[in-house]
């Protein structure tokens, strides 16, 4: 079919990151006022423009390219005309498939002008692919350089995200920098108080829902227009558990900045994967926190280890101890199972722990069987035992951690400093002799082979004094570190003086582990011994 002389003709403009840093030949004016120029120059007139400001070429998924296309197929427009092959677009496969497939499938002239493309001169074709292809790379080249900057800045703790995470706002001066919205915040703050009381991830959902609390996506169509659909959609209130679990697992909460979480699989492809942890990166104390750090781990631990146990029953048990309980000789879980006893109202009277190796082969470890009961009220009485004690007579709970930690702590540490302030003279008195010893070789008082052999011992005297100071400080800095470890666990213990119960916050918070012994049986009773571990100072007699 021969072509029309009489053409209703579109002039495409689009520009976006992926052409590069040379704005003055490639933007959006110069291409409308070339365009312009050349249509009235050529007689392709009437025409209309269409435009894509800030559209990247690697795929045709642009709103006024395909409104152009729309119109070619309703007959509107039978001609094209753009500044140069990457104006179509950068992705060689599909700007190929335009030029040589669908401009004349729809009987369309299309027309490149500095690349001297037209598709009506079919000699002016045969280069066409090959131009088609180097934008692609250029495209590529373009794209690492843009990943490979938006990685350094993600490194330095510079967020780069397009909008800022539920809770916060980007800082006016400073886009790269997060400031706390106050007026979502609050929201943030609730959900880590309700999971941290126990709350699980669908019913923290729920409970936003009923409350009609404004969803992130809601909330984000406020300032971006990429997420208006989300606040027309009927569902601006609809929490699901992966808006929650999402909120609850973002490290940003703690005042990090994390990087290269799920990078694009390729140029072409935009969906995105998952990566290693290894491959992902935290930048702590970027930005100020919502959730302080310590609480936003310990939440994270109790978020991994709560499990509830037989979901179908109405006595189910909830496992507090959930990640604590260890078998004091395999060192594996304790895990909770129904007992074979009548059952009591109390879900804690239910349940035994057993040793998760023993259920899953007798022959490798014993029972190390407590009921649940036991176990909690062994707990409970403990924390208090403690807390009584530190509230009484805080300063000689103190002094007797210290001491049974650092082990005569004073002792060590004036033993160490006297042994530093030994060494450090006899170093000085080392570097002394070696200025003498070079004095005599260079005069020829001393032969080279016993300036050598003296240089040799002084240098390996040396070497194991410098370790040795190394070791001395080594002590004084872990026994110091006995003391201050002490202090924060009296001043821990101390909250809990009055507690009437226990929560998984509470047990995550004060204790490092359970180990449960075997039962003994000593004068006719059996006696079930429990390790509990706390957080700084371990097992506390």
């Amino acid at each position: 079919m021969g072509q029309p002389t009489t053409y209703n003709t579109a002039l495409y403009l689009r520009l976006s990151r992926d052409d590069g840093t040379d704005c003055e030949s490639s933007s959006i004016q110069t291409q409308k006022e070339m365009l312009t120029r050349y249509a009235r120059d050529n007689g392709f007139v009437p025409y209309q423009i269409y435009c894509d400001d800030g559209w990247s070429g690697t795929n045709s998924n642009r709103p006024d390219f395909q409104r152009m296309l729309s119109d070619i197929e309703n007959g509107k427009i039978n001609c094209v005309i753009t500044k140069d092959l990457s104006r179509l677009g950068r992705n060689y496969l599909e700007t190929g498939s335009f030029t040589e497939i669908y401009f004349p499938e729809h009987n369309c002239r299309y027309i490149a002008v500095t690349d001297g493309v037209d598709t009506s001169k079919g000699s002016t074709m045969d280069i066409t692919p090959f131009k088609n292809l180097l934008n692609d790379m250029y495209a590529q080249d373009i794209s690492k350089k843009i990943k490979s900057s938006v990685l350094t800045r993600q490194k330095q703790g510079k967020f780069t995200g397009g909008k800022a995470p539920y809770g916060y706002q980007k800082d006016p001066t400073d886009k790269s920098h997060l400031v706390i919205d106050e007026h979502y915040a609050p929201t943030v703050r609730r959900i880590y108080d309700m999971a941290e009381n126990g709350f699980g991830i669908e019913q923290i959902a729920k409970r936003l829902s009923a409350e009609k609390i404004l969803r992130p996506g809601a909330v984000a169509a406020e300032t971006h227009a990429n997420f208006e659909k989300y606040a027309n959609d009927g569902k601006e209130f609809e929490w699901s558990t992966a808006m929650v679990r999402n909120i609850l697992r973002n490290a940003t909460y703690k005042g990090a900045v994390v990087g290269q979480k799920k990078p694009t699989i390729s140029l072409k492809c935009k969906k995105r994967k998952g990566v290693a942890t290894a491959e992902t990166f935290i930048v702590e104390g970027m930005h100020e926190p919502i959730i302080a750090p310590e609480r936003w781990e310990l939440i994270q631990r109790m978020i991994t280890s709560r499990k509830k146990c037989d979901k179908g029953d109405n006595l189910k048990y909830d496992n507090i101890f959930s990640g604590l309980v260890k078998c004091a000789d395999c060192g594996y879980a304790l895990i909770p199972y129904r007992s074979g006893r009548t059952q009591k109202s109390d879900a804690r009277e239910n349940y035994d722990y057993y040793c998760r190796i023993h259920r899953e082969d007798a022959k490798n470890c014993s029972k190390h069987r407590i009921a649940a009961i036991d176990l909690y009220n062994a707990v409970l009485a403990d924390i208090r035992r403690l807390a009584e004690q530190a509230v009484k007579n805080d300063e000689k709970m103190i002094s007797s951690i210290a001491a049974r930690l650092g082990k005569a702590e004073k002792d060590n540490v004036r033993q160490a400093e006297r042994e530093i302030k030994k060494a450090r003279k006899r170093l000085a008195e080392l570097d002394e002799m070696f200025v003498k010893t070079y004095e005599e070789h260079t005069k020829g008082e001393i032969s080279d082979r016993n300036y050598n052999t003296l240089v040799a011992a002084y240098e390996k005297e040396q070497s194991a004094l410098e370790t040795a100071v190394g070791e001395y400080e080594t002590t004084i800095s872990a026994n110091r570190e006995n003391s201050e470890n002490a202090v924060n666990f009296v001043e821990l213990i101390k909250r809990y003086a009055d507690i009437d119960e226990l929560t998984q916050a509470l047990l995550n918070t004060l204790i490092e582990r359970i180990e449960v012994h075997e039962p003994e049986e000593i004068d006719g009773e059996y006696v079930q011994k429990l390790d509990v571990y706390y957080k700084f100072v371990g097992i506390v007699d």
